[in-house]
């Protein structure tokens, strides 16, 4: 199983972040916070769902403050219920939602790269995850 102390945990954390992140468009809260991919997959989460098991627990967690720090906390979890791919496969059904918050360059935008994307995100199902949530 992979665990916390995995380098590759790391490295793949960090792709995740950096795809989720990558030509996001600069959207703010009502007051002013800068919105992150953690608003992003709430928002398509929401829409599909009546409440994802996920969403729920990070939200729970007082500590986590800052969107980057849920968006880091629901991709472990995902990994830890191998739902992550299934996740963002909802989040990206919509085209007129990636639009509102990707720019064209964003991987997302692409129906051949998201299917490569979702493809290997699939194949971490089989992968165990021992991680501290």
């Amino acid at each position: 199983p992979v665990t916390d102390g995995s380098r590759e945990l790391h490295s793949l954390c960090a792709q995740l972040e950096f795809l989720l992140q990558f030509d996001l468009k600069e959207k703010r809260s009502f007051f002013g916070q800068r919105k992150d991919y953690w608003d992003f997959l709430c928002q398509g989460l929401a829409r599909c769902r009546q409440e994802h098991e996920g969403i729920h627990f990070v939200t729970s967690l007082d500590k986590l403050k800052t969107p980057v720090g849920k968006g880091r906390a629901f991709l472990r979890y995902c990994l830890v219920h191998q739902q992550l791919a299934e996740s963002l496969q909802l989040c990206l059904l919509d085209p007129e939602d990636l639009c509102e918050w990707y720019y064209a360059r964003s991987p997302f935008l692409s129906p051949k790269r998201r299917a490569e994307i979702l493809g290997s995100l699939y194949e971490l199902d089989c992968v165990t995850f021992h991680l501290t949530l």
